[in-house]
């Protein structure tokens, strides 16, 4: 069965959906010997597809680590123009295995590991709207105030943040640890609206990712996910596909309302 390209390359464990259209866009993929297009599809059962010069397998076993990443760590792929080191470079295993969940380098906390494009793609894309979770050091103590503020979202670059979820979890002499629950992820979102609040973030980590949590991880220590996390995972795979039964029932009430206006 044909299907887009970009997502039989995510299934083979290239890398994420968006990024595997990055490289189509490049050339850097050929279908049965021509440089494929994006847009284009295939049936992985029947056409020769390569990527890079070497042909993709789709259907082999997936991996799916979790890892905490420390301080000081890039948690996307080391291009080689970063003197920093990369959270790859932490996880024993081999194979390619691409970052889900990116944070920036004085960040730290779970991401999770794999080579499983199409999870990737679910777990980061904006339309999903997975929760991620953090604990997050803030100078200073936020009033009831402040709070309702940063639940109810403040305008960041001229649009406004979604509503989160925050509540205080303990505090210090000058400073407070919150819980923050987000739905988007914008770049450097929770720093930039803390600042903004007037409680810069002194710590933050992410402790969550949709069903998967940091649990005990130090920094630096990885772990592959248990049956039950993959269960949930897969769960959350089924429940993106869109029912076309549900498509059905949806476009046919719509229908018949449109029908009854029109009678008034």
């Amino acid at each position: 069965m044909e299907e887009r390209l970009q997502k039989i390359l995510a299934r083979a464990g290239i890398a994420s959906r968006r990024h595997c259209e990055e490289m189509i866009r490049e050339g850097r993929v050929v279908v049965n010997g021509r440089v494929a297009q994006l847009g284009q599809k295939a049936d992985p059962r029947r056409d020769r597809i390569v990527m890079d010069g070497k042909s993709v397998e789709v259907g082999l076993p997936r991996t799916y680590v979790a890892l905490h990443k420390p301080l000081g760590v890039l948690s996307s792929e080391d291009d080689g123009s970063n003197n920093f080191p990369a959270a790859r470079g932490l996880v024993s295993l081999p194979g390619r295995l691409f970052p889900v969940g990116r944070l920036d380098l004085q960040s730290e906390g779970l991401i999770l590991l794999t080579d499983d494009g199409e999870l990737a793609n679910l777990l980061t894309h904006p339309r999903y709207k997975h929760t991620k979770e953090y604990h997050v050091q803030v100078e200073g103590h936020p009033d009831a105030e402040t709070i309702e503020r940063w639940q109810q979202g403040i305008l960041l670059d001229e649009k406004r943040t979604a509503p989160a979820r925050v509540s205080t979890l303990r505090r210090g002499r000058s400073s407070t640890w919150l819980r923050v629950t987000l739905r988007e992820g914008r770049k450097r979102q929770i720093r930039r609206v803390a600042e903004v609040l007037g409680h810069p973030v002194a710590r933050l980590i992410r402790v969550r990712i949709g069903p998967i949590n940091l649990g005990r991880l130090k920094p630096g220590d990885w772990r592959k996910l248990t049956e039950q996390e993959l269960k949930e995972l897969r769960k959350l795979k089924r429940r993106s596909k869109p029912s076309r039964s549900g498509r059905g029932r949806t476009a046919g009430k719509r229908l018949r309302a449109s029908r009854k206006e029109a009678q008034r």
